[in-house]
């Protein structure tokens, strides 16, 4: 029976990052549960790919930060961008912040594909079980047993069942005693208590705010949605909220005092949102819906919390509507410079199956395509 020199575990992201970087004169296979590669990279963004962020660093990740600079500063962003320039794809940045594909993710998914025709992809297969005798790991699918010298799990998180997401490669960790973290949803919507289920009856309303959650801020677009609250900020908030209390500045780029110092209108009126949000937002504080000149200091000082309406979420939306998963298998379970498990010989972890999660805007596929190439270029140096 053929041995391989590399088998990978997942067709997404991080891995055909890795196998492309691989050395070609490694037989390399890549398993994978669908009958496409890819699947996840496919539909992100709206099918246009949010490949990554004008600004990365290990503060924009929940995880351990050293394990994830070593990864960000190997493959960095300017790094990835050029791979992609050498290979005639330009990414476009929006709202001055977030690379997306110009007209299609099948721009970056080309490229991963054509640099990895020398690779066997062995689609449509569950992963059962792995085990490993000697030095030779055997991988039990659907169809067959693989073997290989070295083995590679890129199987990401639970989020997206429908693509075939799962927690295999959290339990072929722990077949191997290595820890763990559960997956949790991330990026995901958050639902709320009864004092605020007033959230829920502006569902499809919009605006931007900043979220303060923990020792994070997180400025973009928050989405009222008949659940509770989503959004770019929210989704971004949720990875790092885990229960308490979180706040949110309704009105980040003016000041309420100074909206209503010497008007005339009501408070309701100068309040820059849609009528239907600051009405709501002044019944939430309590706050009649009075002229200005006839506020108080007692209504002043209820006011200013619209920039800090502080409450605690009842939860998430779930994996369903997750973007991605919180958890993984440990950093410290992990050579920050290679990925190879401490403890076993030869066996790897990258891309979102680690405990590393970014925050909404290419984030998580930057540490996917770092965390591929960190790992391939170790094998190459073995």
């Amino acid at each position: 029976m053929k041995i391989y020199d590399v088998i990978i575990l997942g067709a997404g992201a991080s891995g055909l990052m890795c196998a492309s970087h691989l050395d070609k004169k490694f037989s390399v296979a890549v398993v994978e549960k669908n009958s496409k590669v890819a699947q996840k990279l496919k539909i992100s963004g709206g099918g246009k790919c949010n490949i990554t962020n004008v600004h990365v660093s290990e503060d924009n990740y929940d995880g351990d930060s050293d394990f994830i600079s070593y990864a960000l500063n190997d493959f960095s962003r300017d790094d990835l961008l050029e791979y992609l320039h050498v290979n005639g794809v330009e990414p476009v940045i929006r709202k001055n912040r977030y690379y997306f594909c110009k007209d299609s993710s099948d721009e970056i998914i080309n490229i991963l594909k054509k640099q990895t025709l020398h690779v066997d992809m062995i689609l449509n297969r569950d992963i059962l079980h792995v085990g490993k005798k000697d030095d030779v790991f055997e991988v039990q699918t659907s169809s067959e047993v693989l073997k290989t010298k070295k083995l590679i799990v890129a199987t990401g998180g639970k989020s997206f069942a429908s693509l075939g997401a799962s927690d295999i490669g959290l339990n072929i960790a722990k077949s191997f005693d290595i820890k763990v973290k559960e997956f949790t949803p991330a990026l995901v919507g958050l639902t709320v208590q009864k004092d605020q289920f007033w959230m829920k009856e502006l569902s499809g309303l919009s605006c931007y705010v900043n979220i303060k959650v923990e020792d994070k801020i997180l400025k973009e677009e928050m989405l009222f949605a008949h659940k509770g609250i989503s959004g770019p900020a929210v989704l971004s908030a949720s990875l790092y909220w885990k229960k308490g209390n979180i706040a949110i500045d309704f009105l980040p780029n003016n000041n309420i005092s100074e909206l209503i110092n010497g008007s005339k209108k009501l408070v309701s009126s100068v309040i820059p949102l849609p009528k239907r949000l600051s009405k709501a937002i002044l019944e939430a504080l309590h706050v009649e819906d009075v002229e200005c000149k006839k506020i108080d200091e007692k209504i002043k000082k209820d006011l200013v919390k619209i920039h800090n309406y502080e409450f605690a979420p009842a939860g998430n939306f779930g994996f369903s509507k997750a973007e991605v998963c919180r958890g993984g298998v440990l950093g410290t379970e992990l050579n920050l410079a290679t990925l190879e498990a401490l403890h076993v010989q030869n066996l790897y972890f990258i891309g979102e199956v680690v405990d590393v999660t970014g925050e909404l805007g290419g984030y998580n596929f930057q540490w996917a395509f770092s965390s591929g190439v960190t790992c391939a270029r170790a094998i190459n140096n073995n």
